[in-house]
């Protein structure tokens, strides 16, 4: 009985922390209703999943009309989560790589049908030739982690040294025969990057992608630096409790896991990537278009966005992304122009697709 008043009393500090200490909300009075029952429905998220903190953020027609912080950034020292909470946001990170590529390609710059040795000569031929425009589709036939690959306690100083952990191996499968995600394959068209544009990889993306987007919270996450409103990384037991994650090293997998951002930051660049300011209509129609295999099959992956629709047959780009101690939804509806991030800072927290448009229908009515 003791355990489970115990149990009980952490539960109501926990729902309480997520009224006391959510950051003073930005709030558009247009979307006023819809903002109440989208903050009942994300309160009830975070306090039956016991997330330590989370950061929601919404955009309609290219104005961040609710943005709110629920929990804890920091459990031990009781940091709450704001909008400017920086969390780990896992393969979301690939979105901001293929950005790059795509303005590398509308400036003439890159040509994503040439092979990858045009730009990395380092990288061993294979089998069969591989392109940029395969390896931001998964189409490439390179490996993604290995068991043993997932968690990476190893410095990696620059782009050309990470490439040594697949380097060498073989194909999988001939380009475009199958799909396959690759996490691997966006470390290889980071170099790709460097190559074409003759610049450090996180100075390209910048100059080219962060800075005209508006992004001033995300970068990449570096534990050598001391980061200003970084989350704490947190896991939780089968049984419930919350713990501080292991270590990680996120430099073997940059441009494919390896940064840190908000959910503001988030909904801007959804929103950004819909307009003619970053791509030209042409090109931006190649990013949202599906790819397909050799046989014709689509794959439903444009470039790296996933592409599809929801529950009520709406048309929706999306990523998720896990990482340790991190987990981020990015879902954009492009018809109707509505932006939803979300952010936490506990590792394979169950908010994805499903829980996310739940709370976009209430901004879609």
């Amino acid at each position: 009985m003791c355990n489970l008043k115990k149990l009980a009393v952490v539960l109501v500090f926990h729902v309480a922390a997520i009224h006391a200490f959510s950051q003073a909300p930005i709030g558009d009075k247009e979307h006023g209703e819809a903002i109440e029952q989208a903050r009942r429905i994300t309160v009830g998220l975070v306090s039956e999943q016991k997330l330590p903190g989370l950061a929601i953020s919404v955009s309609v027609d290219n104005k961040i009309v609710w943005s709110e912080g629920f929990g804890f950034a920091d459990l031990e020292n009781r940091v709450p989560v704001t909008a400017q909470t920086r969390f780990r946001i896992g393969s979301i990170s690939k979105l901001f790589t293929a950005a790059a590529a795509a303005r590398l390609y509308e400036q003439g710059v890159l040509d994503l049908d040439a092979p990858v040795q045009k730009y990395v000569p380092s990288y061993q031929q294979k089998e069969f030739p591989i392109t940029s425009r395969q390896l931001l589709g998964h189409l490439a036939g390179v490996r993604h982690y290995r068991r043993d690959d997932y968690v990476n306690q190893r410095r990696f100083e620059n782009i050309s040294d990470s490439l040594s952990t697949f380097r060498n191996d073989p194909l999988l499968h001939p380009p475009r025969s199958k799909y396959l995600y690759s996490s691997y394959g966006f470390v290889l068209l980071s170099a790709v990057i460097e190559g074409a544009s003759e610049q450090d990889f996180k100075a390209f993306l910048q100059k080219q992608v962060f800075e005209p987007m508006g992004m001033q919270d995300t970068l990449v996450d570096d534990n050598r630096k001391i980061i200003d409103n970084r989350s704490r990384f947190y896991a939780k037991s089968s049984e419930g409790a919350i713990s501080n994650e292991i270590y990680m090293d996120t430099s073997d997998r940059m441009a494919a896991g390896g940064f840190l951002s908000t959910a503001e930051d988030l909904v801007r660049f959804g929103s950004t990537s819909l307009q003619d300011l970053f791509l030209k209509p042409a090109n931006r129609a190649q990013m949202f278009r599906s790819q397909e295999t050799i046989d014709g099959k689509p794959t439903g992956v444009g470039f790296a966005w996933r592409i599809g629709t929801d529950s009520k047959d709406r048309k929706i780009y999306h990523h998720g992304g896990d990482s340790i101690g991190g987990r981020a939804f990015l879902m954009v509806y492009p018809e109707e122009r509505v932006v939803i991030a979300v952010v936490s800072n506990l590792s394979f927290a169950r908010v994805g697709e499903k829980e996310v448009e739940r709370i976009a229908d209430l901004f879609l009515r």
